[in-house]
C-alpha cells in the first residue's frame, strides 16, 4: 500500500511554493516540559510596538479565527472601546494548520445560521477591508454509497426547506458530471450544497484583523494574559506582561489554551485537544487539466473529506474511536510553552483504512506524491458543539471555545456574539452551545471518553433518539437510578441518566440570565445551583392524588393544593417540595427532593399505589402525553426564538396588571404589532413514520413553515405534531404536508388537544352533574 501511494519516495519539501496555501508549518513535533498558561509567554513578550489601553469594553483573548471574529463584528456594531490579546501571534492554535472547508450544511437547526452567516461574511469580506482571503466556493457534494446513507440524506432534506441554505439531492449522474474523477461504482446518491467550499484561515483571520482595526479596535500582541481578577461591580482587571486593562466583560476565545484561561477563575473548561491529520499531494495530472474547480466531497462511509488544493488534492481522514488520538496530557498539565504554529509527528497507520477506501473512490489518489502531512491539534468538547454565550458563576465573563470546526463557525458565531452582548439577548436560539451545559460532573475522565467517542462518530449515521454510551453514567444519577437502570432505556440530559421509556416483557434493552438580572436589579438574593444534590420525581394520573394522599397529612385536594402551586411537605416521614402540575395533561405533582431520600420516597410511592396499579413511565411517553394533550415543550414549542402569542400561551399572561413585569412592554408591543405566525396542532397521515420536530411544511408547491415536535399518539392511533405556521394558514381545518423522508404527508391543523386534559374532564363532569 505504501508503494502505490509512493510513501517511501515522500520527501517534506521546503519550497513553500508546494505547501498548501492555507498551511505552512513548521515540521516538528512537541517534546517540553508543561506550564501554565500564565506562564507561557512569547520569548519578546515585553516588546508592544503601541501603547495598551488601561481600559476597555469588552477584551477578547485569544486572536484566532474566532477572536478576531468578534473583535471586528463588536467594534462594526459600533462598540468602542474593544481590545484584543493574543499571547503570540494571530492565527496562532488550531486556525494556522486548519484545512479550511466551508458549508452551509450542519445537522443540527440553529446552528445552519450560524454557517450561514459565516459564508456570506467571507463572500463580501475582501470586498470590504481590502485583503485577500482565498475563498474558493466550488460547492460540495456528501456521497451516500449505502441505502440507509440515502435515507440519512433524505431526512436532512426534510430539515432544510425552511432554512435559506441551498442544498440538493442528487442522483450518481450529476455527481459525476460535478466530480468526474469518482469511481461511480458504489455511489447511489449526493447532498449538493452550492456555496460550499474552502478558505484560507490565515487570510481570513488577518482580513478579519483588518476590519477590527478599521472599525476601531485595538489589537495587541504579544500580549500574554497573566491574571484575571473579578471585580465586585462585575468589572474585570486583565493581567499582561505590558500593564492590566480594565474591562467591562472579557471573552475567553484562546482554543486549547481555554482550558487553562479559565482555571485563573476556577473553571475547568471541558475542552480537549484532538490530534486531526490531512494529506496533501503534489499535482495531480487529472486535476490540473480539469476547466473548473472540484466539489469538496465527503465519503460518509470512508469518513473523510477530499477537495483540489491547487493542482493537487488535500484528503482529511476522521479516525475511528479506538485509533484516534487524545493530547490529554495538555488537560492534566497544559500546553508546552511556546507552542504556538507547531505540528505533532504524523501517524499514516492510523488511517491507512481510510486512505485505501479514498483511493477506491478517487483512484487517482493511488499515484499521487503526497507532499505534505499536517497533524495538528483541534478543540474538542464532550458533545462536539462549541461553548458560547455567558458563563455561570463569574459575571460578564464569556467563553467561545471548543470549536472542532473554528473556520466556518467563526464568522457567524462573532456576529452571534456580538448582537448579544450589544443588544443583551441573543439574535437566536443556541441553546446547545449554551457553556453552563456542563457542570463539575464532566470530568477528566468523561472528557476523554465522550471526545473520543464524539470524534470517531464524526461521520457515522445519525438516527432520532439515538443514545450514544461513551462516559456515562457520569456523577449525575438520581437516588433511584440504581433501581431503575436495568428496567428502563436511558437517556442523558445534561449529564442525568434519565428513563426514556421502560421495558416490557420481550423487549431489547437496548443557567444565560437569573444572575445577571438579580446583579442589575440590585436585588438581595443568593443563587446557587443546587441541580446535583436535588433528585425530581413525577407522580402523574387520575390516581396520583389518592396514591400521595396515603403517604401524607397535607391537604392534596383541589382546594388544598391549587394548580402550579408550590409547598414543603412531609411525603412518608421524608421532608420535600412539591408542585401541583400537569406536564402530561393528567393530575399530576413534581417532587423535589434530597438525592439521598429519592429511593425512599420512590419505594414508598410504588407500595402506596399498589392497589392502584401504578407502574414506571420515560420521558418518549410524557411527550407522547403532552402532545396528545396539546402542552407546548421547553425548547421546542417554547424557545427563544419564539413568543408566548405565537406559541399560544396567552392564557398565561396577564397584561392587565399593574406590576410591570420583565418582558410587559415587549409582549405589549408584539400584540400591537400583530402575529405573522402561530403555532398550528397538527394531524399528519404517514405511514411507517413519524414527524420529530423540525421538519418543512409545504402548501401549494411552497414550503410554509417548520414542526417544531412530534410522534405518534397511541390513545389516537395518529402521528401529530406541533408547527408554526403563517397565521392564514393556522385555521382549524385548514390542510397543508408535511415533508418526511423526501416525501410529503397530508397534514391538517386541528382543534387542540386531541384527548382532553384531566381538569377539562373534572370540568365537564361537574357541568353534567350540576344540569342533572
Amino acid at each position: 500500500m505504501h508503494k502505490i501511494l509512493k510513501l517511501s519516495n515522500v520527501k517534506f519539501r521546503t519550497d513553500l511554493r508546494n505547501v498548501p496555501y492555507l498551511c505552512q508549518p513548521q515540521l516538528r513535533t512537541i517534546s517540553r516540559t508543561p506550564k501554565k498558561y500564565a506562564e507561557d509567554g512569547n520569548k519578546d513578550a515585553n516588546v508592544l510596538r503601541k501603547r495598551l489601553k488601561e481600559t476597555a469594553d469588552t477584551v477578547v483573548i485569544g486572536g484566532g479565527c474566532v477572536g478576531v471574529s468578534l473583535a471586528y463584528h463588536l467594534a462594526k456594531a459600533g462598540q468602542k472601546d474593544v481590545v484584543l490579546l493574543e499571547k503570540t501571534e494571530l492565527t496562532a492554535g488550531s486556525t494556522w494548520h486548519a484545512a479550511g472547508l466551508t458549508t452551509y450544511y450542519h445537522p443540527g437547526i440553529n446552528l445552519k445560521k450560524v454557517h450561514y452567516d459565516s459564508i456570506k461574511l467571507y463572500e463580501k469580506l475582501e470586498a470590504e477591508t481590502g485583503q485577500a482571503v482565498g475563498f474558493h466556493q466550488p460547492g460540495s457534494i456528501r456521497i451516500a454509497s449505502s441505502p440507509v446513507r440515502v435515507d440519512e440524506i433524505k431526512y436532512q432534506m426534510t430539515r432544510t426547506h425552511w432554512h435559506p441554505t441551498p442544498q440538493y439531492l442528487i442522483g450518481p449522474e450529476k455527481i459525476q458530471e460535478l466530480f468526474p474523477l469518482l469511481n461511480m461504482d458504489k455511489v447511489l446518491a449526493g447532498l449538493y450544497t452550492t456555496g460550499d467550499g474552502h478558505i484560507d484561515p490565515y487570510s481570513l483571520t488577518m482580513a478579519l484583523a483588518a476590519g477590527a482595526r478599521m472599525y476601531g479596535a485595538q489589537i495587541y500582541n504579544p500580549a500574554p494574559v497573566t491574571g484575571l481578577t473579578p471585580l465586585e461591580n462585575g468589572k474585570w482587571d486583565v493581567k499582561t506582561p505590558h500593564g492590566i486593562i480594565r474591562a467591562n466583560r472579557i471573552v475567553n476565545a484562546s482554543g486549547f489554551w481555554a482550558r487553562e484561561l479559565g482555571e485563573m477563575i476556577g473553571f475547568e473548561h471541558p475542552t480537549i485537544p484532538v490530534h486531526h491529520q490531512y494529506v496533501v499531494t503534489a499535482t495531480v495530472p487529472e486535476v490540473k487539466a480539469l476547466k473548473t474547480e472540484l466539489p469538496v466531497i465527503r465519503d460518509l462511509e470512508g469518513s473523510y473529506y477530499l477537495r483540489q488544493e491547487r493542482d493537487g488534492l488535500l484528503f482529511g481522514p476522521y479516525e475511528q474511536e479506538e485509533k484516534m488520538k487524545l493530547q490529554d496530557s495538555w488537560v492534566r498539565d497544559g500546553v508546552p510553552p511556546g507552542f504556538g504554529k507547531e505540528l505533532f509527528e504524523s501517524d499514516l497507520d492510523r488511517i491507512m483504512e481510510h486512505v485505501e477506501m479514498a483511493m477506491e473512490m478517487v483512484p487517482v489518489l493511488k499515484n499521487a506524491d503526497i507532499i505534505n502531512i499536517v497533524s495538528g491539534p483541534i478543540t474538542y468538547t464532550p458533545d462536539l458543539s462549541p461553548m458560547v454565550g455567558p458563563h455561570q458563576g463569574a459575571r460578564n465573563y464569556w467563553t467561545a471555545i471548543g470549536f472542532g470546526y473554528g473556520v466556518i463557525h467563526a464568522g457567524g458565531i462573532g456576529k452571534f456574539l456580538s448582537d448579544w452582548i450589544v443588544a443583551g439577548e441573543p439574535p437566536y436560539d443556541l441553546i446547545e452551545c449554551d457553556p453552563n451545559r456542563y457542570g463539575k460532573w464532566s470530568t477528566v475522565s468523561y472528557l476523554c471518553d465522550k471526545a473520543r467517542e464524539s470524534y470517531g462518530f464524526n461521520n457515522v449515521v445519525g438516527y432520532p433518539k439515538e443514545e450514544r454510551f461513551a462516559g456515562r453514567p457520569t456523577k449525575r444519577v438520581s437516588g433511584v437510578y440504581d433501581l431503575l437502570k436495568d428496567q428502563a432505556s436511558m437517556g442523558f440530559h445534561a449529564g442525568w441518566e434519565q428513563p426514556h421509556y421502560f421495558y416490557k416483557p420481550g423487549d431489547q434493552k437496548g443557567y444565560q440570565w437569573i444572575e445577571q438580572k438579580a446583579a442589575d436589579g440590585g436585588y438581595d438574593v443568593d443563587i446557587s445551583n443546587i441541580t446535583d444534590s436535588v433528585g425530581v420525581i413525577g407522580v402523574a394520573g387520575p390516581c396520583a392524588r389518592k396514591v400521595l394522599q396515603k403517604l401524607t397529612n397535607e391537604d392534596m385536594s383541589d382546594a388544598g393544593f391549587k394548580f402550579l402551586h408550590c409547598k414543603s411537605m412531609q411525603l412518608a416521614g421524608i421532608t420535600l417540595r412539591a408542585i401541583r402540575i400537569s406536564y402530561t395533561g393528567e393530575l399530576g405533582w413534581e417532587l423535589y427532593i434530597d438525592m439521598q431520600n429519592m429511593a425512599s420516597v420512590y419505594k414508598a410511592i410504588m407500595d402506596a399505589g399498589k392497589e392502584e396499579g401504578i407502574d414506571n413511565f420515560g420521558t418518549y411517553a410524557m411527550n407522547s402525553l403532552r402532545l396528545e394533550k396539546g402542552f407546548r415543550g421547553w425548547g421546542a414549542e417554547m424557545n427563544c426564538d419564539t413568543n408566548p402569542f405565537e406559541a399560544g400561551l396567552d392564557y398565561f399572561i396577564k397584561l392587565n396588571k399593574s406590576a410591570d413585569f420583565i418582558g410587559k412592554q415587549a409582549l405589549q408591543n408584539i400584540k400591537a404589532q400583530g402575529l405573522q405566525r402561530k403555532l398550528a396542532y397538527l394531524t399528519v397521515d404517514t405511514d411507517d413514520i413519524d414527524p420529530e420536530g423540525n421538519e418543512t411544511i409545504w402548501h401549494n408547491g411552497k414550503v410554509v413553515g417548520n414542526t417544531t415536535s412530534g410522534c405518534y399518539s397511541y390513545t389516537a392511533q395518529q402521528s401529530l405534531a406541533f408547527g408554526y405556521l403563517p397565521i392564514a394558514l393556522a385555521n382549524v381545518g385548514q390542510k397543508v404536508e408535511v415533508e418526511l423522508l423526501n416525501r410529503k404527508y397530508p397534514a391538517m391543523v386541528v382543534q387542540e388537544p386531541l384527548v382532553l386534559t384531566e381538569p377539562t374532564r373534572t370540568r365537564l363532569q361537574k357541568k353534567t352533574k350540576s344540569r342533572v
